[in-house]
């Protein structure tokens, strides 16, 4: 049985990671899309509600396991049985990155291999930080990411631009 990890920070999970995600669970027997805490990044949702709506997102699939991590990539891959790292690619800019990460996986961990998907053009030019900002700034982002994670920027920005204004947040 082939497995594979995806991982990202999925902070909030787009429309153009759902589109990686569906294509590599066809692609391997078992896909564990991996959640990880980026120490550098200060996240908007916390792990634990990042990992909750990709599993009500990806619940109908039976190939696809969604878990979260700390530490090194190389070391959850080996833990979950994994063989293969699935990254999701968007542009040149992305490849120089990920290029790198690939040969550095493969140095600690020579039976690792890394397969790089591109993504489908109608999400080229969609990122993360880009949802998070369009919603922070009241744009809608139907379209961009699951109807799930729609409703959660909602009310997270909500929530914020009424503590914002003073307001009593648990009354909105």
């Amino acid at each position: 049985m082939k497995t594979a990890v995806y991982p990202g920070s999925f902070d909030p999970v787009t429309n153009g990671h759902l589109d990686i995600i569906n294509r590599a669970a066809f692609l391997f027997d078992r896909l564990i899309v991996a959640v990880v805490r980026n120490p550098g990044k200060a996240p908007l949702f916390p792990m634990e509600e990042r990992v909750a709506l990709l599993q009500e997102v990806l619940a109908a699939h039976r190939n696809i396991e969604v878990q979260s991590f700390n530490g090194l990539l190389v070391d959850f891959a080996e833990k979950t049985g994994s063989s293969v790292i699935v990254k999701g690619l968007r542009a040149l800019s992305d490849f120089d990155f990920e290029y790198q990460m690939a040969l550095m996986n493969k140095k600690l961990k020579p039976s690792l291999e890394t397969i790089f998907l591109m993504t489908s053009e109608n999400f080229a030019f969609l990122s993360s930080s880009s949802v998070r900002e369009i919603a922070s700034l009241g744009g809608r982002v139907k379209g961009l990411v699951p109807s799930n994670v729609e409703k959660a920027l909602a009310s997270k920005f909500r929530n914020r631009k009424g503590m914002a204004r003073g307001q009593d947040v648990a009354k909105d």
